[in-house]
């Protein structure tokens, strides 16, 4: 059962992008219009039996998308524009704006150690871990998705409840638990990382990770539907029954669980203005934007909560560089794809948990399709 994405294939586009640079900035001729877009993206979908939801925005606020395939089999109920999402891990790139909200400010820095923010953290490395690593997932900590398991492969982590599922009470618990790794020993992902992120911001700012998103992101932005799982609501109150195949639902999972590494949950509609946001500045200066999508060839092209990497795409004049987030919990995928030259991002969300979106830098497979038709010129 998948529970977390799989990302270091990114490592393998380093081989082909030879002396570009995640930061590369080339356009395509001319982006299509949204509604030729949109088109050429549904016919895609159409053909791979695609079920969920695809939206595409522009910097001007232009907006398109539609939806596909059933929310529910059992209950023959259709997926609909605008539907409720669990946003996955697309919560740490959530995450990461905030911490780096609070490094813009100076009340934190990237280079500040784990001990430093959380004096009481009681893991063997938290006097070498940096805000950094964490951030990047090498860290070395725990990771919840190689626990204990129940009866039907889920671990036992994604189904507790109470007050010791918070992002302070997973620091001190089992995040604080024994290390896979040193610190800075190389990539290895895991939730623990973003679950302590948000203790981190608790500490520093006094406020509950819900209220940081809420005066930090969703007030500013108006993004009326953004909220964290509240504990124990099936399918953390998204719309969509995640399936891991054909009429076969994922088993129940406590979304709530994930806190600051996966549990918001929202529409297409306002992670594009998220999106939105990120591009024209309304959320961090162009300074520290660059910090947060600096994607780093050695380790995958990860940047700071997203993948940040240069893409040829079909159509395009030359490689696009692409900012990436995926997600993958509970049957749902996302993603949530910005091309900053273009002045475009993509959200494409599915309940169909086996659906192989495949490797864009492969030149081929699902997302390479969708984005070629998103970006580039026909």
């Amino acid at each position: 059962m998948r529970l977390l994405p799989g990302l270091t294939a990114l490592a393998g586009f380093a081989l082909l992008a030879g002396a570009a640079t995640a930061q590369t900035q080339t356009a395509p001729r001319q982006a299509p219009a949204l509604s030729q877009a949109i088109e050429r993206m549904a016919r895609i979908a159409d053909e791979a039996q695609f079920s969920g939801e695809i939206a595409i925005g522009d910097a001007s606020g232009d907006r398109e998308g539609q939806a596909f395939g059933m929310a529910d089999q059992t209950a023959g109920r259709m997926h609909r524009p605008g539907e409720r999402w669990l946003w996955a891990s697309v919560t740490k790139q959530v995450t990461a704006l905030l911490i780096m909200q609070e490094v813009e400010a100076g009340r934190l820095s990237l280079d500040d150690t784990l001990h430093d923010r959380l004096p009481d953290f009681q893991g063997p490395t938290g006097a070498r871990i940096t805000v950094r690593q964490l951030l990047q997932h090498t860290s070395g900590l725990p990771d919840p998705g190689a626990g204990p398991m129940n009866d039907e492969d889920v671990p036992i982590f994604y189904l507790e409840s109470g007050a010791g599922i918070t992002d302070a009470a997973r620091a001190q618990g089992f995040c604080s638990g024994p290390v896979r790794a040193q610190p800075g020993e190389g990539f290895q992902y895991n939730n623990c990382d973003y679950l302590v992120l948000g203790a981190i911001l608790e500490r520093s700012t006094g406020r509950s990770y819900a209220d940081l998103v809420r005066k930090m992101i969703s007030g500013p932005l108006g993004l009326t539907s953004l909220r964290l799982a509240a504990d124990q609501t099936p399918y953390g109150g998204a719309d969509s029954v995640g399936y891991l195949a054909v009429g076969r639902p994922h088993p129940v999972v406590n979304v709530a669980t994930l806190g600051a590494a996966g549990a918001l949950t929202g529409t297409a509609s306002d992670l594009l203005e998220l999106d939105r946001a990120l591009l024209d500045g309304r959320l961090l200066s162009q300074h520290n934007r660059a910090l947060l999508w600096q994607g780093d060839p050695a380790l995958g092209y990860e940047a700071l909560g997203v993948w940040s990497f240069p893409a040829p795409l079909a159509g395009c004049d030359g490689p696009v560089a692409l900012i990436e987030r995926r997600g993958d919990f509970g049957g749902i995928q996302v993603r949530n794809v910005i091309a900053p030259a273009i002045g475009r991002s993509v959200v494409i969300f599915t309940n169909d948990g086996a659906l192989d979106f495949g490797e864009i830098w492969q030149g081929k497979g699902l997302s390479f399709d969708l984005l070629s038709a998103a970006f580039c010129p026909a």
